[in-house]
């Protein structure tokens, strides 16, 4: 069993996973203890898989390569992977580098001091924002966490940042928990982890924004959607308790 496994959700990503695998594949194999990095293909319609899978480093960890058909949305990937994921400690990070590899020993350290989850932070003292998003996306995410506060009662003022670690047991009870296929998985796990008694840490990273995300919400609609699904995570748990 590997001490750490690295999942990393794509969808269309053939542009970018070379890069990101890269610098991943160069700090771990420098490291220590033992490893696997984990792609989950989201029904990619490019060469994402062929390009992951022909990624190798002699000496370096284990590269796995999961794929399926349809698209299912990011939520999806992430639960998908770290279900399959085999290391004592799992991190989920995002495909487009947005948080560098080497920020992984911070999560490493909250979670040797005995924290079942540790949650990177944006808005934490010490972090970086390298390139910050545009105004309205910046006043959209202040709005949103004003709601997600309201209604999840999740304290954590940064629950969107793609770049999360937890112990093996805790991944496996929460994300095999999941309902929610979205980007509003992350508060639901984090609700998860709050009903189930988990000790989630936080800490501050450094953090560029990504332009071309996969990910848009460019319309009302969209936008509105997002509301929607944070207002189902207490619906679709029903009375989730420990």
């Amino acid at each position: 069993m590997p001490k750490l496994s690295i999942v990393i959700p794509a969808y269309n990503e053939e542009d970018r996973i070379v890069r990101t695998l890269e610098k991943t594949v160069d700090y771990l194999s420098a490291q220590d203890y033992s490893s696997e990095v984990v792609v989950v293909s989201d029904g990619s319609k490019d060469n994402t898989v062929a390009v992951a899978r022909g990624y190798s480093r002699e000496g370096g960890p284990e590269i796995r390569v999961l794929e399926y058909f349809p698209n299912r949305g990011k939520g999806y990937a992430v639960q998908y992977g770290m279900l399959r994921a085999q290391g004592e400690r799992v991190l989920f990070m995002d495909a487009d580098y947005a948080v560098p590899i080497e920020e992984i020993v911070k999560p490493m350290e909250l979670l040797d001091k005995g924290f079942d989850a540790a949650i990177a932070s944006r808005a934490m003292t010490g972090a970086v924002v390298k390139e910050a998003q545009s105004l309205p996306r910046a006043i959209s995410a202040k709005v949103y966490k004003i709601i997600q506060r309201l209604v999840l009662g999740i304290s954590h003022p940064d629950t969107q940042c793609g770049f999360k670690m937890f112990t093996k047991e805790a991944a496996q009870d929460l994300f095999s928990r999941q309902k929610l296929h979205s980007v509003i998985f992350d508060p639901e796990i984090l609700w998860l982890a709050r009903q189930r008694g988990y000790k989630v840490g936080e800490f501050p990273v450094v953090w560029s924004h990504v332009e071309d995300s996969r990910i848009v919400y460019d319309s009302l609609a969209k936008s509105l959607f997002v509301f929607q699904e944070l207002f189902r995570i207490r619906k679709v748990h029903g009375s989730e308790k420990n």
